[in-house]
């Protein structure tokens, strides 16, 4: 309910306007945000890199209006792998890319031609030695995203995806994906969505989470845990299994860039493999504000660090 009522606010154009025009929110932005440009998420690469931490980095922006729109980012995402590999990068990090940004909206033919410009995009990044994930966005749009999956698979099978484990459909998605090879990184999900749909209690949720990382475990898939809840991250812990020198894990643990920092590191001196997700951009209001409705304490924090400015 908490995170149904902040996205509710936060959609509303005028508190947009304000957020998103005040000065004074853009530090407070940037502990979730690295920058609105290349040069910041790569200097956010590089000091993960200096703390044992991998990254999957997404340029920002959602629901793009036309179609060249959608070819620009994908152009963006392009001068972006490149960036990564002149710079030495690339090795072992990743892109992550929203459907809507490619156009999957647009119109009768909006998923179609989605799935062209992924191939365009991954095609690219496979040639400089960079993975992509594919985000999972509302509930509306995960069969298409799902089938578009299917696609890039046919040609490059090491193509990643979300599950979002509050949708009721979720855990046979998962038994779907469960097979060697498949990335999929496991997460709670951040959009509102009604109760025909998805769980509305945070139990029912978390169960249904550590049920689809078993699904996937089992079907030796390649689970990318995607949470900062402590319990789910000890669950977590236990069934990868200690981890084993030099040899490949089972899987890895995904946090967002700015949250829980020291848990990350934790969990790299432990000799687990984490990943921090790295948004950039100009279009940063949608991704702020599901920070924001994830948890009070964000919000919170947001509300503190404008009055003490």
């Amino acid at each position: 309910m908490f995170g149904q009522l902040v996205l509710g606010v936060a959609g509303n154009g005028s508190v947009r306007s304000v957020v998103t025009r005040s000065g004074l929110s853009r530090p407070v932005v940037r502990r979730f945000v690295p920058g609105e440009d290349v040069e910041a998420a790569l200097g956010a690469v590089t000091a993960l890199r200096t703390r044992g931490l991998r990254a999957t980095l997404d340029v920002l922006g959602e629901d793009v209006t036309d179609p060249a729109q959608a070819d620009a980012t994908v152009e963006a995402y392009g001068q972006l792998v490149d960036r990564l590999a002149d710079a030495g990068l690339a090795q072992g990090d990743e892109v992550s890319v929203k459907l809507s940004a490619l156009g999957q909206a647009l119109g009768p033919d909006g998923p179609r031609a989605a799935t062209e410009r992924a191939h365009r995009l991954v095609e690219r990044a496979t040639a400089r030695g960079v993975d992509v994930t594919l985000d999972m966005e509302g509930s509306a749009t995960v069969d298409a995203t799902l089938e578009t999956l299917r696609s890039l698979r046919a040609d490059v099978p090491r193509v990643g995806c979300v599950l979002q484990s509050m949708l009721h459909r979720t855990l046979a998605d998962a038994r779907d994906l469960a097979h060697p090879g498949s990335r999929v990184r496991l997460v709670k999900g951040a959009y509102a969505e009604p109760a025909s749909v998805a769980h509305q209690h945070r139990a029912d949720v978390d169960r249904a989470w550590v049920r689809c990382l078993r699904v996937l475990l089992d079907g030796g898939a390649y689970p990318m845990a995607g949470t900062h809840d402590p319990r789910l991250v000890a669950i977590t812990e236990e069934l990868l299994g200690a981890p084993d020198g030099d040899a490949e894990p089972r899987g890895e643990f995904q946090m967002l860039y700015g949250i829980r920092t020291d848990e990350q590191e934790r969990l790299a001196g432990d000799g687990r493999r984490v990943r921090v997700y790295v948004p950039f951009g100009t279009d940063w209001y949608g991704y702020f504000s599901r920070r924001l409705a994830e948890r009070p304490a964000n919000l919170a924090f947001f509300a503190r660090s404008l009055v003490s400015r």
